[in-house]
């Protein structure tokens, strides 16, 4: 999962919240029948990506991994672009843009969480990774003068960071040992696509998301390919199984999750879209105990409710919902 590349100048809350700012559109609609089952299908995407770094890390190693997904996603985006007749990005400021929100968005949260996915299950990396959105909000009150932190926000931010440390374990904060060093690289990602959001909104807003995404994804190839031909190719040949999650993660999880969260947003608005952040960890999960054979704590359950109650409340609706409930009762 990760933060679309290019967001409209002032954006909702829900859309920071959300990590679903993008240029096509800033209202939130109402949901079809269709909208739905795309927003379930992008956020089993995503869930699953988690799955596949699993896989492909143990055959190809971290930045391998990392370098070939984008490597992969970046190639089949730009004949996407040039497919579309979409105009290509010129000039070195706007690449030097693409290179800084290739570093916060791909290269460097790929690399923590794929990292980090050594000693952190699949399942529980997702949820980490869940609070993105919380971080989106937190750095954009920090950076946007027209995001600051309402009652509303602060109540989401305060019950998200609790179900971050609910999940994580306060154990594990307490005691650092490679399976806390992996959770931590893990959060640490999710901070990463929270400046990335920040980012987008300040320097890509001007660009077709699709262009953006391509020209993100090509700085971030090629900042990490280097890095990936250093540590050589693996000592044995990877199975099959290791090759599918490699396209899985490059052709699927990244390059047509892209182009699907684009098309939601445009049916749906950003602020809907953002709730396939509530169905990838879910997802990411189930995948993990079915494929992988992961179980995870009692405490990771209750820290995604916690997170994703912060993520309903930073939503609005809900707290609109009982906002006009609480006006309207007598006496």
């Amino acid at each position: 999962m990760s933060t679309p590349p290019s967001a409209p100048p002032r954006p909702t809350s829900g859309q920071t919240a959300g990590q679903a700012t993008v240029q096509t559109t800033g209202m939130t609609t109402g949901m079809t029948g269709r909208t739905w089952a795309e927003l379930v299908l992008l956020g089993a995407i995503w869930g699953g990506s988690f799955v596949g770094n699993s896989l492909a890390l143990s055959a190809f190693g971290i930045l391998p991994t990392v370098a070939l997904r984008l490597t992969g996603a970046c190639l089949v985006l730009w004949a996407y672009v040039l497919w579309r007749g979409l105009p290509l990005p010129r000039g070195w400021r706007i690449w030097g843009a693409f290179a800084v929100m290739g570093l916060f968005n791909n290269a460097l949260p790929f690399s923590l969480i794929t990292w980090g996915q050594q000693t952190v299950p699949a399942g529980l990396a997702a949820i980490i990774n869940s609070s993105t959105a919380i971080f989106g909000v937190l750095i954009a009150a920090l950076v946007f003068p027209d995001e600051r932190l309402s009652p509303r926000k602060l109540t989401g931010v305060a019950i998200g960071f609790l179900g971050v440390i609910v999940a994580i374990g306060i154990g594990t904060l307490a005691s650092f040992s490679p399976a806390s060093a992996g959770q931590l690289a893990c959060l640490a990602a999710a901070a990463s696509y929270g400046l990335s959001a920040a980012w987008a909104r300040a320097r890509l807003s001007h660009l077709p998301p699709q262009v953006a995404a391509a020209g993100m994804l090509t700085t971030s190839a090629a900042m990490t390919l280097p890095f990936a031909a250093m540590t050589g190719l693996p000592a044995t040949p990877p199975p099959a199984s290791a090759w599918v999650a490699l396209a899985y993660l490059a052709l699927i999880s990244t390059a047509l999750a892209y182009l699907l969260l684009y098309r939601l947003i445009a049916a749906a608005g950003a602020g809907n879209a953002s709730l396939n952040t509530l169905v990838a960890a879910p997802m990411a999960v189930t995948l993990g105990g079915l494929i992988l054979g992961e179980g995870l704590p009692l405490r990771a359950f209750a820290g995604f409710a916690l997170i994703a109650t912060g993520l309903l409340i930073l939503d609005g609706r809900i707290w609109r919902h009982f906002s006009r409930a609480r006006a309207h009762r007598p006496g």
